[in-house]
């Protein structure tokens, strides 16, 4: 029997009439209501027909969460008066209850994407209700953008509803063509804010990590909320783990304390959304926020903190990172004390930083891992994503980084359309890397151990597993814990899975595109087959020098998978292999005790009591980089060996000639790789002469030019040519940078840089007969070097002074002793240029500097001569300079 007076007393029927005739009109609306006014519960129902007496429809009803969608087909069928399956289904993963009669289904948005990737039509759907949208997760943004292309373009008559629980509904009506907005009010009552910040300062969050201080400040807010307020408590806390040690410091509390999250068993769920006699303290993560009610909860208490998505650099995936919750988090939380009565919410932090919060939670596909988008949109049909209507456009640098992985996981084809191998990834659930492993490692292993390790590494097990997979995985299959249970029901999931869509044969490692039939999309246009692959399981790679190798053979033909025996492999082995097939670029081989190298080049080490020290190779499939650290920790890895590493890295493997500058000499050998790591090397009698010259240039760019011989007189040209390209320019060469000689290294350096093996040949290079062929020999303006940069000036006395030119910007500088310039009226110059003429005394030592002669004489002179004819009496220091004969002798000599 319909609970009228339930369905009545719902805020959202006063705009259910404006939503009706907004969908009649434009055949899309959006839905704006505060949470608890029933638009998830009543909304669907009229739309159905179920109540209100309107015609009969098929309504999807889209949730962000498992437990959403649990607990709102439960509530519309509590309001039916009806079980669950009848009327009201719903479909998570793993779990499906709905029939025949079934009219309203409420699924997740995860299921709702693979179903119209299978029927881009949705057959037999008349309205998709996508609930909770303000969340901007990734599933519901594509979902809308998928939904919206086939109203387009297939099934105009499909009508769309985006509900939000708050103000962006602006934003969602330009997603869904410029729809109508239906705004509904709703009831709550005014809610104290209580702001209890901890004592003590606390680390702020990294990664998943949370400072235990501040949870155990979250329970004593807790207690104290229970002792100053009545009515139940609910406290917002980021993750399981988190809840779990704050429930745990709870104990003695006179309430009962429930843990609600996505992984709790359905009977905790339901006791936290049914009334209680008792009163409670409901632990929760952010699916408290908007998706269900939970009813008598009069007060909040606000750890202040959220889970968002980000890419998890250490395992190639999307994970979770533990962030401040935005204002607007805050907001909807602190309204959850207020649904049914006054409340009061306690905030874990000081009111001064609230203004600094975010003001909203990012939107995923700016912030998380695309890989899985990216697979799902070329399987749409759209490669790039351009032409989908998205409320925030997926960044470029993620979307590229998410065709690399597609790419090396054999999903898309160079032209980034779907293999037929990528369809299949598609539909089962997973991220790309994982969907790899579970259907090369089930042709490897077994489906069953495959869809268990699977399951193993998309959720990560507990640390205290340990750091062994195979260890893991065998504690995993002892039971009797709740990440047990879980596990084993997802790896039965996984295993269907890949039964149902396993190819005849087995697939090749690492996978090749596949050529067949093309998705269909809603344009009606078949993407291009792409083009046939390389032959030898996997894409051929070119080495340094340019020849076309081939990959190592697959891991079938290296027969692994197997026991010598040729019986199934041991769990080790599967491990290894299955995470390797996930991970190729974490393969790590040892080099020291518990150290290692992955073959992305990133150093990783094990905890000193890891069982794995041992190993020769490991399969990473867990590593984090503790900050201020140069190496990665591995948090879990298995034991493999170098075929299985060969096997699944193979699109990392090289073999070919490495000519390179390093350590300062010329390297020249025949290296086989994979990735970073060193398989084996053997020296090159008879390198490639253009690859040894390439690497002599680039030790000169690294070490610079004083890698050639440069004696004196080499330097003093390299200075002159420098002087006379500033003063005059072209066609004087510009040899003062060492990267512009180098590039021209073809005009000067020649023949002698092509015939050098080695650094030692370098050295025996002479510079300055090298660079006299950048001298301008074709206009004959090379004769006039001496003439316009003389390498020597004679001063009066008769001596040949060297010049020096090696001053950068300045002028040239002639040192000469005083007396050698007796008589000598006006300043030397050289191409126009005074020269800076540094005067020194009889013993060599600067006396005074200047640029003019004549000014000098007539007055610094007076002072240099007082200074110094007392110490050098035998040397002549005449009063009139100007008119004294010039000498490099002392006096007894003149009077000779």
């Amino acid at each position: 029997m319909i609970r009228q007076a339930a369905l009545d007393a719902l805020p959202v029927r006063e705009a259910v009439p404006a939503l009706v005739s907004a969908l009649d009109g434009h055949g899309a609306a959006v839905l704006c209501a505060p949470p608890g006014t029933g638009k998830t519960t009543l909304v669907p129902l009229v739309l159905a027909g179920l109540v209100g007496g309107g015609p009969r429809r098929r309504v999807v009803v889209a949730e962000p969460r498992r437990i959403a969608a649990r607990a709102a087909a439960r509530r519309m069928a509590w309001l039916l008066g009806e079980a669950v399956g009848g009327s009201v289904g719903f479909t998570v993963r793993g779990e499906r209850v709905a029939g025949p009669d079934t009219v309203v289904e409420v699924v997740t948005t995860g299921v709702l994407l693979q179903r119209l990737q299978r029927d881009q039509e949705l057959t037999g759907v008349d309205v998709v209700v996508l609930d909770e949208c303000h969340e901007r997760h990734l599933d519901a943004d594509t979902v809308a953008a998928f939904l919206v292309d086939v109203r387009e373009t297939l099934r105009p008559e499909l009508r769309l509803v985006a509900a939000s629980a708050t103000t962006d509904s602006a934003a969602w009506a330009r997603v869904l063509g410029g729809a109508p907005v239906v705004e509904a009010a709703g009831i709550s009552y005014l809610v104290e804010t209580v702001w209890a910040p901890p004592a003590r300062p606390v680390r702020p969050p990294h990664g998943m990590r949370v400072d235990p201080a501040q949870l155990t400040h979250v329970a004593s807010v807790v207690r104290r909320a229970l002792s100053e307020r009545a009515g139940d408590v609910l406290c917002f806390l980021p993750g399981v783990g988190e809840i779990a040690r704050v429930a745990g410091q709870l104990g003695g509390v006179d309430a009962q304390v429930l843990q609600v999250h996505g992984r709790a068993p359905a009977a905790v769920q339901d006791a936290a959304l049914a009334a209680s006699d008792h009163r409670r303290v409901i632990l929760s993560t952010a699916v408290a926020e908007s998706s269900l009610t939970v009813p008598g909860v009069r007060v909040v208490v606000d750890s202040g903190l959220a889970r968002e998505p980000r890419v998890d650099h250490a395992r190639g995936l999307g994970a979770l990172a533990t962030v401040r919750a935005s204002r607007a988090a805050g907001r909807q939380r602190a309204g959850r004390a207020g649904r049914e009565a006054p409340g009061a919410v306690y905030r874990c932090w000081a009111e001064a930083e609230d203004g600094r919060l975010p003001a909203f939670p990012s939107p995923e596909i700016r912030i998380a891992d695309l890989a899985q988008f990216a697979l799902q949109a070329a399987c749409w049909g759209d490669p790039d994503a351009a032409g989908l209507a998205l409320p925030d456009p997926p960044p470029a640098g993620a979307m590229a980084a998410a065709r690399e992985v597609l790419l090396a996981v054999g999903a898309v084809s160079p032209a980034g359309r779907p293999t037929a191998r990528g369809l299949r990834m598609a539909r089962l659930g997973l991220h790309p890397r994982l969907a790899r492993a579970l259907l090369d490692g089930s042709a490897a292993v077994g489906a069953r151990r495959a869809a268990e390790l699977v399951a193993l590494l998309s959720e990560e097990p507990p640390r205290e597993y340990g750091d062994d997979l195979a260890a893991a995985w065998r504690r995993a299959r002892a039971g009797g814990d709740p990440y047990g249970s879980r596990w084993r029901a997802e790896a039965a999931r996984l295993e269907r899975a890949a039964a149902e869509r396993s190819p005849a044969g087995p697939s090749p490692t690492p996978p090749l595109p596949e050529t067949g039939a093309p998705p269909r999309t809603p344009s009606g246009a078949p993407p291009p087959n792409p083009p046939p692959a390389a032959a030898g399981g996997a894409p051929r790679t070119s080495n340094a020098g340019g020849a076309e190798l081939s990959a190592p053979p697959a891991f079938e033909a290296l027969g692994l998978g197997r026991s010598p025996s040729g019986g199934a492999a041991p769990d080790d082995l599967a491990a290894g292999l299955v995470a390797a097939l996930a991970f190729p670029e974490r393969v790590a081989k040892a080099k020291g005790e518990h150290s290692f190298l992955m073959a992305n080049g990133t150093g990783a080490e094990l905890s000193a009591g890891s069982p794995l020290r041992s190993a020769a190779w490991l399969a990473v499939a867990v590593a984090d980089r503790p900050p201020h650290s140069a190496s990665a920790r591995i948090r879990l890895a298995a034991v493999i060996d170098e075929d299985t590493a060969r096997a699944a890295a193979a699109h990392l493997w090289t073999e070919g000639e490495e000519v390179r500058w390093e350590d300062g000499d010329l390297i020249a050998r025949a290296a086989e790789r994979l990735g970073a790591i060193e398989l084996s090397v053997r020296p090159l009698r008879t390198p490639d002469p253009a690859l040894v010259r390439a690497a002599l240039l680039d030790g000169l760019r690294t070490e610079g030019l004083g890698l050639l011989r440069w004696s004196p007189d080499a330097q003093a040209l390299r200075a002159r040519l420098g002087f006379l390209h500033r003063t005059l320019g072209a066609p004087w060469p510009d040899v003062a940078d060492d990267q512009e000689l180098l590039a021209r290294a073809d005009d000067w350096l020649e023949p002698e840089l092509s015939r050098a093996r080695r650094r030692a040949d370098l050295g025996r290079i002479d510079a300055g007969q090298a660079l006299n062929r950048l001298l301008p020999w074709a206009t004959g303006e090379a004769a006039r070097l001496d003439e316009l940069a003389p390498e020597r000036l004679e001063v009066p006395s008769g001596s040949r002074i060297r010049l020096d030119y090696s001053a950068e910007h300045g002028q040239p500088v002639l040192a000469v002793k005083l007396q050698e310039l007796f008589g000598l009226a006006e300043t030397p110059k050289v191409a126009g240029v005074p020269v800076l003429v540094h005067l020194l005394s009889p013993a060599g030592r600067p006396a005074a500097v200047t640029a003019d002669l004549a000014s000098f004489w007539q007055g610094g002179y007076r002072a240099v001569r007082a200074e110094l004819r007392g110490r050098y009496p035998k040397h002549p220091w005449p009063e009139d300079p100007a008119t004294a004969e010039p000498t490099r002798h002392t006096n007894a000599r003149l009077r000779r």
